[in-house]
């Protein structure tokens, strides 16, 4: 087994973001949890505050032999909206901003060129807004939060908001998707 790697992402409610991640092959870990936060270990109320400088973000821990870093941005680039300032969809707030927190220069020259080639493509008519950033510190959510979907999937939330996202994953990128998971 190579090497694994952990990338920290962004993309709005963590719930979503984490149940897309950890369907896909090579992705061993998906923790949600509280990125680039001012307060150490915020809760989910102090984030939800927006006074705690904090993203909800996941925390993927990945094999690159199996999935590269290339597959889990563009994965994660048409997750959510990227060209939107502290929002996605329903949810407001800084706490909801689309972010790439990399732990190295490689993985910074990575997410830039992914980006650009983003904002290149013409896919959105808006400038991506997404910030790139230094990791500075994670904070596991609490535990109600973890595989939230997968525990709560008659929730309206889940029926509405992720499962749309999650049967998308499904249909464009199923050669990454876990066996488990594919019907």
């Amino acid at each position: 087994m190579s090497q694994l790697d952990t990338i920290t992402l962004a993309g709005g409610c963590f719930w979503c973001t984490e149940a897309v991640f950890e369907r896909l092959k090579g992705v061993t870990s998906v923790i949600p949890g509280y990125a680039a936060s001012q307060v150490k270990n915020p809760s989910y109320e102090e984030v939800c505050s927006g006074r705690t400088g904090a993203a909800e973000a996941i925390q993927v821990t990945y094999d690159p032999s199996i999935i590269s870093l290339e597959t889990l941005l563009e994965i994660f680039w048409h997750l959510h909206d990227p060209t939107t300032l502290n929002r996605q969809g329903n949810d407001i707030g800084t706490q909801y901003r689309s972010a790439i927190f990399y732990a190295n220069e490689e993985q910074k020259q990575v997410a830039l060129a992914s980006k650009e080639a983003l904002e290149k493509s013409g896919a959105y008519k808006r400038p991506v807004v997404t910030e790139i950033s230094p990791f500075t510190n994670f904070y596991p959510a609490e535990d109600y939060h973890r595989e939230y979907y997968d525990r709560n999937g008659y929730q309206p939330y889940c029926q509405y908001v992720i499962d749309p996202k999650v049967r998308k994953l499904m249909k464009e990128y199923r050669k990454e998707v876990k066996e488990e998971y594919i019907s």
